[in-house]
């Protein structure tokens, strides 16, 4: 190539000139072998959550996971590119925003809770996927192994705490009957949790009534048939919908003087009383860390599918107050936050 263009660069000069070679060298491909490679794709990695952009606590958790992404030296805008999808807690959004991000040819999804990751599973077969912050993927029918996951789907899943969850209940509430788990049915973790909850409270002596809502006026119905019903206590199940209103949940369980416990921090920032939850911030980060081996080569089928290390217990010390409560010392020393 560069004997050719020595042999054109000769013929200009003795033809038209130097003007003729100056426009020979604009319109000739440049001579520096990098320059005539190709630019490395950019990898693009999607990432498909149940709630808002404009919810600082969904914002923190999407930091997180890009906090992640750069301690591991993939930077957004440098050599990643970071594209969001928002259902606003909608689960009927989430089959159009899963498709979108595959025909936008994402290199990875990233996916948080089990609704998110069922839609991503059936919008590809082929473009790796990353959960997190998902309850049971074996029952879920989103892995068929949590060593070898096969197919396209890794990543976190949580662990039951209900059980505990309910135990917490009863240490603040010793005398409790009657407790209520409310949960969405849309979602597909429910049932199995559910299950859970029944089983621990037989085990703790206590009648659980099992309350259902998928929107805000579902909410206030819920809340008025435990009133009605005079239940002791309240156990919320994660859930997108109930996220985005978690300060209508919380208000609600202190107006009608309710000790309630969630699964979720966002609880005790609005005013719940306590949450005994993963720290999902946490699962974001380490989500990151699939993440990054899927861009360097790994397949998604050989990385075993992680759960959480770190459960935060957190108190709402004035939430107790404004609910007229003790919390007992010893669940007080056991947290690792508390709410004054």
């Amino acid at each position: 190539m560069y004997s050719g263009l020595a042999g054109r660069w000769a013929a200009a000069l003795a033809g038209p000139g130097l003007a003729g070679a100056l426009a020979l060298l604009l319109l000739s491909p440049s001579c520096d072998p990098a320059a005539a490679q190709p630019s490395a794709k950019v990898p693009r990695v999607g990432y498909l959550s149940p709630g808002s952009s404009s919810d600082p606590a969904r914002l923190r958790r999407f930091e997180a996971f890009r906090q992640g992404l750069r301690a591991l030296g993939d930077v957004e805008g440098q050599n990643v590119v970071v594209e969001t999808r928002w259902a606003e807690g909608r689960y009927e959004r989430y089959p159009a925003l899963a498709t979108d991000l595959v025909n936008a040819k994402i290199d990875v999804i990233v996916t948080v809770g089990g609704a998110a990751t069922q839609a991503a599973q059936h919008a590809t077969t082929t473009v790796p996927i990353v959960m997190t912050v998902v309850f049971d993927p074996l029952g879920g029918r989103l892995v068929s192994n949590l060593a070898r996951p096969g197919a396209n789907v890794t990543g976190l899943s949580l662990i039951p705490l209900v059980g505990k969850q309910l135990e917490a209940l009863k240490e603040v509430v010793p005398k409790a009957t009657r407790m209520t788990v409310l949960s969405n049915p849309d979602n597909p973790a429910s049932a199995t949790q559910l299950r859970e909850a029944e089983a621990a409270a037989r085990s703790l002596g206590v009648r659980l009534r099992a309350l259902q809502a998928r929107g805000p006026q579902e909410i206030d119905g819920a809340f008025a048939t435990m009133v009605s019903e005079r239940t002791a206590a309240l156990l919320a199940l994660p859930d997108a919908v109930f996220t985005n209103q978690v300060r209508q949940i919380a208000e609600l369980a202190i107006k009608n003087r309710l000790p309630s416990i969630y699964g979720l921090s966002e609880y005790t920032e609005a005013g719940g009383l306590m949450v005994y939850s993963p720290n999902t911030p946490d699962l974001e980060r380490r989500a990151a860390t699939y993440v990054d081996k899927i861009l360097r080569g790994a397949k998604p089928a050989d990385l075993p599918i992680e759960q959480p290390t770190k459960l935060d217990l957190v108190i709402n010390l004035k939430t107790a107050k404004a609910l007229g409560l003790t919390i007992p010392h010893a669940l007080i020393l056991r947290a690792d936050q508390v709410i004054e």
